[in-house]
């Protein structure tokens, strides 16, 4: 009976580190890869051009804030879901009416339910975005408000509770 004896040599060493660390890079390269892809790190669309044209972005908020516009936003229900509410006030508390809305309704973690926004004007400097169904939570308003004598970049955060 002869008996065989195992003795560990260096390429069976080389051999488990080897694989113990391509284990590793594996796994690491995937969680890499489902990181990206489930959030690249862009929070705005062409972020690099916008940091090209900053100072300009700066001069335009300038003339904005010496215009004195304010805006008001609030998520309200009705008989047909959530309305979104923006009134608008001229330096001198003065409504501003005749004014175009634009503007998104963001959810912070998850761009699938961002919504864009359709304004409808109701006089007296208030403007209104009917929603429908809103999943509840923390959203944020980003909007602009244009008419002929200015225009007013503005954002809000917003809670909907149903």
């Amino acid at each position: 009976m002869s008996t065989a004896s195992f003795e560990i040599r260096g390429w069976h060493v080389l051999t488990a580190i080897l694989l113990f660390f391509g284990a590793i890079i594996a796994v690491n390269v995937t969680f890499a890869v489902y990181a990206v892809r489930s959030f690249p790190g862009e929070d705005v669309r062409r972020s690099y051009l916008q940091g090209l044209r900053y100072n300009d972005t700066l001069a335009e908020r300038r003339a904005q804030a010496a215009l004195g516009w304010q805006a008001g936003a609030e998520l309200r229900s009705d008989a047909d879901g959530a309305v979104l509410e923006v009134v608008l006030d001229a330096s001198n508390a003065a409504p501003i009416d005749g004014a175009t809305l634009t503007g998104g309704l963001e959810w912070p973690t998850n761009a699938q339910f961002d919504r864009a926004l359709t304004f409808e004007p109701q006089g007296n400097g208030r403007y209104v975005a009917r929603l429908g169904t809103l999943t509840p939570g923390r959203w944020r308003l980003r909007a602009r408000a244009e008419r002929g004598d200015g225009a007013l970049d503005f954002e809000s955060e917003l809670t909907w509770r149903p």
